[in-house]
């Protein structure tokens, strides 16, 4: 190819550049008006069912990662709810020699309750637990008992478990349901 070779070949070209328009010419031609319809055209409607199962997929994955989540802090939400009631009845035991006698959580957890006046528990506790399930509670001048039953839609993951006095938390051992009498403490 020789070095003058032009890359111009416009009708407009004057020669300017020291180049022949009679010499073959590498310059691609213009795209036609077919060519110019075929890529604006937009998306096949095979590319939209790919992006679309692509980001199916994608939800699918996030919401139930979204939910296993929740759940969990549902039932850490629970065991907070229940330690703080322990807690606060070990301070009035600290403070009194014994714990206050009280018939259900519901009494623990009232405004009047003395537990409440004393300030051991914020007021406002709920006696339902997040999983909307009524907690369960009772105690005695020389102990107390806190239960809950955990997810009842998804026992595995968040058994049943119970507080009292110097044993802390104990939860039920996986698919029985029932706290277990010597459960693990966590």
């Amino acid at each position: 190819m020789p070095m003058n070779a032009c890359f111009f070949s416009h009708p407009w070209h004057t020669e300017t550049l020291g180049c022949d328009p009679a010499e073959p010419s590498h310059w691609t031609p213009p795209m036609t008006t077919s060519d110019a319809r075929r890529k604006n055209r937009g998306f096949s409607l095979l590319e939209l069912l790919v992006a679309m199962m692509i980001i199916a997929v994608l939800g699918t994955l996030g919401f139930s990662q979204y939910r296993k989540h929740g759940a969990q802090a549902r039932y850490l939400k629970a065991q907070d709810d229940l330690k703080i009631v322990a807690e606060g009845l070990d301070q009035y035991w600290l403070k009194n020699g014994s714990y206050p006698d009280f018939g259900s959580f519901d009494a623990m957890v009232e405004a009047n309750s003395l537990l409440v006046k004393g300030s051991l528990i914020k007021v406002g506790m709920s006696s339902i637990d997040p999983f909307k399930q009524p907690y369960e509670g009772k105690s005695s001048r020389g102990s107390y008992e806190l239960k809950c039953t955990g997810d009842p839609d998804n026992p595995d993951d968040a058994p049943p478990f119970t507080r009292t006095p110097g044993q802390g938390l104990t939860t039920a051992p996986k698919g029985t349901g029932a706290p277990a009498d010597g459960g693990t403490k966590k």
